[in-house]
This record gives structure tokens, C-alpha cells and sequence, in this order.
């Protein structure tokens, strides 16, 4: 299958919870998101004609008739200009045949999780569905209007400065509509997979499957009578959470039982992993709690999400590390394959992780903790009027004014740490606290990431340089002598936020939204998507 395929097929087609324990994955086969686009989706060629052209003035006319469309007002003349104002969607035959498809695609806008009202649906309606009046400039500027319009809010999404308001500091990727409109028509074709991340395509299935089960009633409304259900037990609601299990593809088949048998409780495990929480076979209040959540509250979830998607820029190099803050996982990705993954621990409410991306450019084998003044303030201060042994006691040191913890087993930042420059002063590091790790909720940090598996990590990051065998990083992550390795080329770090996930088996994932950041993100969505609504009323 090609690699590029036209901008339309990126438009109009879309096509993966990890066990607690450090899990080695088998990379899968490197498939490029354009693999998992159907090129066929977009039939016949498109207009690629010059010599049928409209006065310039027309554009100025139209913005004036359309101005909800005066944002795309410079798109519009990068587009027209270099093809002096060649019609795009028209040729002596009327309205091509991609025109079509872009109306359909447009209308299917609740697929793509796109709240925005379309602008102008009636008369865009009226151009698509009626007779052809011959070639008209109006006609063709609508349909690239429209064209922008759909383009941005499935690529983009809200504007950067919303997103930063959700504090979110990934850089947003730079999209050139006029551009890619540029190459469709003129057959020229688009590097799809640096467009859309991969994630927002497995969200958008299952989105579609969300809106089914929404049409058909089929959602079960969970009312418990005990507080808990395990193996043994029998109850109308074991029948219901049943049902509520195959939906969700957490057992294979129904076989209409009230008693909560060998089937159930495997199945309440693998709903248990789905949303992070421990798979002991047992339905608590946790997934008492999570089962009975409204559908509308899961479709609007993943709807945050694939918004979410729309921010992060899809430039993965042959190694990235992502960190995603309310799973607590780090995955490392060969291209788009999952390598491994390990667990982490993330800051706590009152010292949230930041959101951003950053290049891991050193390894630091048995690492000083430089504490912030603000720890030094609130709790090393305190500490030492306590005791006037105390930074002795806890193997610190005062150096050029500040306070900072020698290198060892007992270390705040344990035996290593990685750090990729950043003006948050955040980063990854061992911990000699490892039993955190076993919670299922991990927010107990000061703001920076606790590994699970740091050696293995600075073996990953480390693999390809002779000058760092296994054994020597080990024996200096225990020399008690600060080290600083720097890694050549620097490796990608992206530090998300995703509530709702498909993971790399291909099921829907849930999970606790710590930082309580979805609830805004809604608000802007939703309510943005009825102010438009009513000013259109």
C-alpha cells in the first residue's frame, strides 16, 4: 500500500488496560498511519484544470456575503493565487465528483468528535443539492471555504491559546490548509502520517461504536443491591454487569446467568485493567462506581480526547518516550510500535506534573538531588529546627547556598535519572520508594516522573553506545560518583494527558481524570459548540 495517499482520504477515513507489572511488548510491524487509510475511499481524479477562471474580486465578495469565513480569508488567496483563481471544484461538467464526498464527510462531522456548527449549512445544503446553474464563482469559494473550515477542526482542533489554557504545553503542529488543498487537487498527494496522531483514529472507532450502542438502547443501567460482588455470588445484577461486560468485549459471550462465575470474574478483570484500577476478580465500589457512569459521560470522554489528539504533533523519530499522567505508564515507542512499557509515579494535586514536550539529552548515573527552595522551605527548613542533625541524617549537604542529597541507595532520585532540559524543571528518575509502584493510583510526587524500571531504562537509551555496556552502567548508577552521559541523537519526550485511551491490544481504556482537567475542556467544547448554535438561530 502507498505511502501517500490525497488529503481527503487523511479527511474522510479512520481506521489499541496494560497489566501493572513491567511487560515487555513484541514490536509489532512499523505500519504508518497512511496504512490504515483507505486510499480507495476517495474515487476518480480531481480538477486539475487552469484555463476556466473568476475575476479576483470575487473572494472579497464572498468574505463580505460569509463573514463567519474572514478567518480564512489569507488561506483562501495563498490557494487561489498561484492558480489564478482557476476554479478548483468545477469543470465543464459541474461540480466534481470529490465535492461530493467532502459534503458527505462535512454532514458526518459528529464521527470526528467536532462540536463546531457547520457555517452556513443551509446555503452550503442549497449549492450541493441543487441543479447545476453552470460555473459560479460563489459556488466554488463556498466549497473551499467549507473545505478550510472542516480541515482545521479535524486537524487542529480548538486554537493553541485554548489549549494552553488547559495548560497544555505540547507544541501545537503547524498545519498549511491552503497547502494541502493545493496538493489534493493537483493530484499530487500527502505525507498522511504527519498529520493526525495514530490514537485519534482508535478513539474515532470507537466513538462510532459508542453512538451505535446509543442508538440501539442498549446501555445497561447498573442499579447495585450489595456493596460488592465476587466469585459465588448470585444476583440480578451480576446478569446486568453481564451484559455490561460483553459490550465492553471483557468476556466473549453472555450466557444470561445471575451467578457470578469463573466467566465473570475474568471479565470484571479485564474491565478492572481497562480503567487502572487492581485486577483482583472483584467488583467493588470502584467498579461499581465506574460501571455505573452514563453513557453520554463516556462518548463525551472520548470526545475530550480525540480533541486532545488533535494538539499533539505527530513527528515520532525511530525512539520516543511518552508519558501519559493519569494512566501512571511509560511507553517507549519504536516509530509506532510499542516497545515496552513501565509504570510511574506522577506529582500529586498540589504539584501537578506539567503537560509538554521535551529531548531527553542526558543519563545521570548516580545523581545529586538538588532540592528546590521550595521543599527547602516547607519541609527541610522545619525539619532542621527539629533536629540539628537533620540534613546529616537524610545525607544532605549545603553547597554554593543551597541544599542538595548526596548520590546513594537512599537518594530521593535513587540510583539514576534523565533529564531533558526544560523550563519546568521537570524529569525522569529512580526512587528508593518502590512500593509506590504497586498502587494503583500513583500521584505522590513533587511534579517530576518516578520510574519503575530506571535500569532497564538507561540500558534502552544507552543500547546503541559501546562505551556503555550493561555492566558499566550498572556499576555506575552504584559508584556513589555523579556521571553525566549525554545521549546522541536526543530522544523525544512527550509528557499527555489522556483519560481515554486505545491501547496496543486494541481496548478502550478509562481512567481517573486526577488533575480535573476535563471538565473545562468540555465546557469549551460543548458550551462553544451551543454559543454557535444560538448565534446562528
Amino acid at each position: 500500500m502507498k505511502r501517500y495517499i490525497l488529503i481527503l482520504s487523511v479527511l474522510a477515513s479512520c481506521v489499541q488496560g496494560g497489566s501493572k507489572d513491567v511487560k515487555t511488548i513484541k514490536p509489532a510491524p512499523v505500519v504508518p498511519v497512511a496504512d490504515t487509510i483507505a486510499p480507495s475511499d476517495i474515487a476518480g481524479k480531481f480538477s486539475g484544470q487552469t484555463d476556466l477562471r473568476f475575476d479576483s474580486s470575487a473572494l472579497n465578495a464572498f468574505i463580505a456575503k460569509h463573514p463567519k469565513f474572514a478567518t480564512y480569508r489569507d488561506e483562501m488567496t495563498k490557494f487561489y493565487s498561484p492558480r489564478s483563481f482557476a476554479y478548483a471544484w468545477q469543470n465543464n461538467n459541474g461540480l466534481i465528483e470529490q465535492s461530493s464526498i467532502l459534503y458527505n464527510q462535512i454532514q458526518a462531522f459528529r464521527d470526528n468528535g467536532i462540536q463546531a456548527d457547520i457555517p452556513y449549512l443551509e446555503e452550503y445544503t442549497g449549492i450541493m443539492e441543487a441543479g447545476d446553474p453552470g460555473l459560479e464563482p460563489q459556488r466554488d469559494l463556498m466549497l473551499t471555504a467549507q473545505y478550510l473550515f472542516y480541515a482545521e477542526k479535524l486537524l487542529t482542533g480548538l486554537p493553541e491559546s485554548d489549549s494552553r489554557r488547559m495548560e497544555w504545553y505540547v507544541p501545537r503542529k503547524k498545519v498549511n490548509y491552503a497547502g494541502l488543498l493545493d496538493s489534493l487537487l493537483s493530484g499530487k498527494g500527502v505525507k498522511s502520517d504527519s498529520l493526525i496522531y495514530p490514537m485519534y483514529f482508535r478513539l474515532r472507532e470507537k466513538l462510532k461504536q459508542y453512538y451505535e450502542v446509543e442508538k440501539k438502547g442498549s446501555w445497561i443501567v447498573l442499579k447495585p443491591d450489595k456493596a460488592k460482588y465476587q466469585l459465588g455470588d448470585s444476583s440480578p445484577v451480576v446478569a446486568q454487569m453481564r451484559k455490561k461486560l460483553l459490550l465492553a468485549g471483557d468476556i466473549a459471550s453472555d450466557n444470561g446467568s445471575s451467578l457470578y462465575d469463573s466467566a465473570m470474574y475474568q471479565g470484571v478483570r479485564s474491565f478492572q485493567s481497562r480503567y487502572g484500577l487492581k485486577a483482583d476478580g472483584v467488583a467493588g465500589a470502584s467498579v461499581l462506581r465506574e460501571m455505573a457512569a452514563p453513557l453520554s459521560k463516556r462518548i463525551e470522554q472520548i470526545i475530550i480526547n480525540m480533541e486532545r489528539c488533535r494538539w499533539v504533533p505527530n513527528d515520532r523519530s525511530i525512539t520516543t518516550i511518552e508519558v501519559n499522567i493519569p494512566e501512571f505508564r511509560l511507553h517507549v515507542y519504536e516509530r509506532y510500535a510499542l516497545a515496552w512499557e513501565c509504570n510511574v509515579v506522577v506529582g500529586k494535586e498540589a504539584n501537578k506534573t506539567v503537560i509538554f514536550k521535551g529531548d531527553m539529552k542526558y543519563v545521570v548515573l548516580s545523581p545529586y538531588w538538588n532540592v528546590p527552595q521550595s521543599i527547602v522551605q516547607k519541609e527541610i527548613v522545619p525539619g532542621m529546627r527539629r533536629n540539628k542533625n537533620y540534613l546529616a541524617s537524610h545525607n544532605m549537604e549545603w553547597n554554593n547556598g543551597k541544599v542538595r542529597q548526596k548520590p546513594g541507595p537512599k537518594n530521593s532520585l535513587g540510583l539514576v535519572k534523565f533529564l531533558f532540559p526544560n523550563s519546568y524543571n521537570i524529569y525522569l528518575h529512580d526512587t528508593p520508594s518502590k512500593s509506590l509502584f504497586n498502587e494503583d493510583k500513583r500521584a505522590f510526587s513533587h511534579g517530576c516522573i518516578r520510574v519503575s524500571e530506571p535500569r532497564r531504562l538507561a540500558e534502552y537509551l544507552l543500547r546503541n553506545n559501546p562505551a556503555w555496556p550493561k555492566e558499566k552502567i550498572w556499576e555506575g548508577m552504584n559508584s556513589g560518583n555523579e556521571q553525566f552521559i549525554t545521549l546522541e541523537p536526543t530522544v523525544p519526550v512527550y509528557v499527555v494527558y489522556f483519560t481515554a485511551f486505545v491501547d496496543h491490544n486494541g481496548k478502550l481504556n478509562f481512567r481517573e481524570d486526577i488533575y480535573k482537567r476535563d471538565e473545562k475542556l468540555a465546557s469549551m467544547l460543548f458550551s462553544r459548540g451551543n454559543a454557535e448554535k444560538r448565534m446562528k438561530s
